[in-house]
Order: C-alpha cells, then structure tokens, then sequence
C-alpha cells in the first residue's frame, strides 16, 4: 500500500506540471543545474565572487524522477514493498540562498525529498558554509561544502573528497556525484600559484553501494550479494585529530598551460578492507599527485598522476589494499558545430603484486594492470535547448563497460527534461562494472525551477 501511494503522488505531480509550467515564468529565475553529464570543475566550485552583495534571495526547485531496472537483479532482497525492480523514486524539493554579512559570504543550500526506493523522507544539506578573508590575499571557508579537485572527467585521481556512487549510479543529477562535507578550507593567493589547504575534522567516507539499493560481488560468498545479509555498514574511523583528513594543493600556470600538485592524507574512501573479525573496515590511505592542463592544437589536453600509498605497504595482506599508481591522459575539443567530443585513457597499476599474489589464494584479485578509455559525446540543437549526450567506459582489462547515454530538454528558463540510461555489462560478474550488470536502468527526471 505504501508504495502505490508513493507512485500516485509521484504520478499526480508530473500529471500537473505541465499546467504550472503553461503560465508566466517567474521574473529572474532560470535553470540552476546544467544538462546532465556536463562536466567539470565549474559544476561544482564555488559560486562567483562578483556578484553583488546585497540581500539574500531564495530560489531553488522541485523535481521528480523515476527509474527502474532493464532486467531483475535476483540478490536484492524483496524488503521493498515491491519497489525491487525501481531504481530511482524521488521527489525532491530545493531551497538555497547566497548573502553577505558585511565583506562574509554565506551559503545555504538543501534538499527535502522523499525516496521511494529506501521508503522514507530524507534531508540532505548540500552546504552550509561561511567564507571571509583573512588577509588580502587569503580567503577561508568553513562549514558544509561541495570540494573537488582534478582534471579527470568521471575519473578521480586526486580527488579525495567523498563520492556518492549511489545516486549517480541511479539516474539522479550528476551534481549528487559529488557528497558534501564539513570542512574547513583555507586558499592562498599568490602571484605565481595558489595555495589550497583542506581540513575535514570527522572523516567523510564516500556514500558507496552498500546493498540496499544495488547488490555488489562479494569475495568471500563468491557473488553479488545485498540486503540485509549483505548489506555493508562499515564502522567510521573513531573521531579524532589524528583521525581527520587532510588535503593540500599548489597550483599556478605557465602562460596558458595549468599546473597542479596534490597531497592528501586520510582513508581509503570505500571499506574495501576486512578486520580480524572479518569486519568491513576503511584503511589508512596517503596520496601525492600532480596535473597538466593547456591547449593542444584544437582542443584541450590534460595530463594526470596519483600515487596511492595504503596502509598495506608492503602489499603481502590478502584481505587490504596495495598501493596504486594512477595515470590519466585526456583530450577535448569541438569536431562540427555544437558537437563535442572527449577522449581519456586511465591506467590503474596495483604494485607490489608479486606479494600479493603469494599471500592470496583467490580468484577475484584485482589485475595488476587496470586500464579503461573513456569517450564523452555531447551534440547541442534548437539554440541549445536539446542536448544529446553519451559517455561511455570500457575496459579492456576487464572486458567490462559502463555507457550513460542521455537527452536533456530545456522547456523553458524554468523547466527541463532529462531521460537517460546506465547501462553496465562484462564478462565477469567480479569485475568493477560487471557486478553491476543486473543493476543496468532506465530514467527520467523533470524539474520545475524557481
């Protein structure tokens, strides 16, 4: 009963919007969100300095998708009122403000939505932050915040700040990638770089697949498990100043040509390690990286590395983490007229494998060597209202695929369209994108701004 309820609303809200949307837009308002799947750092940095600093206004929207699975996933558990087969149930309500107390600036911005899926109503503060200068050329930012750091497009390198895999994996707005935290950032600016350093005092893991709304490959049980018995529900590290995170970045440019140095210090991101008791845990994790980013002929080339150094250093635990070295080489640029394209090639190698291999028995180790190409098309029509977009992962050391094919339809200022596809697959049920195989949906989403 509670789900046929939950549908009829979601069903008697998209009947009425069009009505809603049929009257005179709102004076001032417009689109908040770009088309889905726009990347880049801009999607999620911090809102521009110029504007003026008078009172604060509020705007936000109303949204709400659906999704569902192309084929049933046997391992997720009935526990959802019939709802197992649905991926994506939000209605979701957005409320954010920007205003200054003198020369400070604060932030607010919060989303109040009702997902179907996991039955229950939900608050998510995407930001609660308020910035001042402590000096003429250092600004400080403290509270809830969106960070992210890199080059990469849908890869991460040196982007430490937690994820969540959940909503992207489900059709929700690529923005909900990226998890808020409560942070404390602090950004120097000099005359030839900038200085960027980063305190989390509570670890923020990443908001990963845990089995309740997708199952993932077990090791030990030897196939996709979720909840409950499956579920993952990973103890925090214990709360501490040795606990925190801590991030640092140094970046400058050389006439048109970015540069970037990394350091991170904190935990693996995901409990992919197990305890003694055979416990999910998160590990210890230290990261140093650099990036390049400039003009190459046409388009747009970057460059970046990582090297991840796990608590395991010597890499003979079976049940932890070895280290990483992470490399990524990417290239953009315009080929007709409002269509682009993007091409990355991403290497993942797992060192110290030999001691790996001697302590590990099992058949699911990870390769040695991890490789993808990434490919982003995105074409633009009817003065930019229509945007079709594909970005698609395929490794083939792992002979397994990810492929995100979506239409984004701008109505109006205040209105947009989205319907698209996560689309997994490969040969082996072990293997990143292919233990999600069965977890392959369809989605929409509509959105009435203000």
């Amino acid at each position: 009963m509670m789900a046929i309820k939950y549908w009829l609303l979601m069903a008697s809200m998209v009947i009425s919007m069009p009505t809603a949307f049929a009257q005179e837009p709102v004076k001032g308002s417009g689109s908040e969100t770009p088309s889905d799947d726009n990347w880049g750092d801009d999607n999620w940095s911090d809102d521009s300095w110029t504007e003026e600093q008078s009172g604060s206004s509020w705007h936000g929207f109303i949204e709400a998708g659906l999704g569902g699975r192309l084929q049933e996933d046997t391992a997720v558990n009935e526990k959802f009122s019939g709802l197992d087969d649905t991926t994506l149930a939000d209605l979701r309500l957005r409320l954010e403000t920007t205003g200054f107390i003198g020369d400070n600036r604060y932030a607010l911005k919060a989303d109040l939505y009702a997902d179907g899926v996991e039955q229950g109503v939900r608050v998510d503060l995407r930001e609660a932050s308020y910035t001042f200068s402590a000096s003429e050329s250092t600004d400080v930012k403290l509270g809830q915040q969106i960070l992210t750091w890199g080059t990469g497009d849908l890869l991460f390198l040196n982007d430490l700040f937690a994820k969540d895999w959940q909503s992207f994996f489900a059709g929700r707005d690529t923005e909900y990638l990226k998890a808020p935290v409560a942070a404390a950032k602090a950004s120097y600016y000099g005359e030839s770089a900038s200085l960027e350093l980063v305190w989390i005092p509570v670890f923020t893991s990443d908001r990963y697949i845990n089995g309740e709304r997708f199952s993932w490959f077990s090791p030990q049980a030897g196939e996709n498990v979720a909840a409950p018995s499956g579920r993952v529900d990973a103890k925090d590290p214990a709360n501490s100043f040795a606990n925190g995170e801590f991030a640092a970045r140094i970046a400058g440019s050389v006439d048109s040509t970015e540069w970037a140095l990394y350091g991170y210090r904190g935990f693996q991101k995901q409990p992919n390690a197990l305890n003694e008791k055979g416990q999910p845990v998160f590990t210890r994790l230290d990261v140093l990286g650099a990036s390049v980013r400039g003009n190459l002929g046409t388009g747009l080339a970057n460059a970046e590395l990582a090297l991840h150094m796990a608590e395991d250093g010597a890499g003979n635990d079976p049940v932890m983490p070895n280290d990483q070295f992470r490399f990524l080489l990417g290239y953009e640029r315009e080929i007709l007229p409002k269509l682009t394209l993007g091409l990355q090639y991403y290497l993942e190698q797992t060192l110290d494998y030999s001691a790996l291999r001697a302590a590990s028995a099992s058949p699911y180790n990870p390769a040695q060597y991890r490789y993808l190409y990434t490919t982003r098309l995105n074409y633009r029509m009817w003065q930019d209202n229509l945007t079709w977009s594909l970005f698609a992962f395929y490794s083939p050391s792992d002979d397994d695929h990810f492929i995100r094919p979506s239409v984004t339809y701008r109505y109006s200022d205040n209105l947009n369209m989205v319907v698209g596809a996560n689309l997994f697959g490969g040969e082996k049920a072990h293997t990143f994108f292919g233990q999600f195989e069965d977890a392959s949906n369809v989605y929409g989403r509509i959105r009435y701004a203000f």
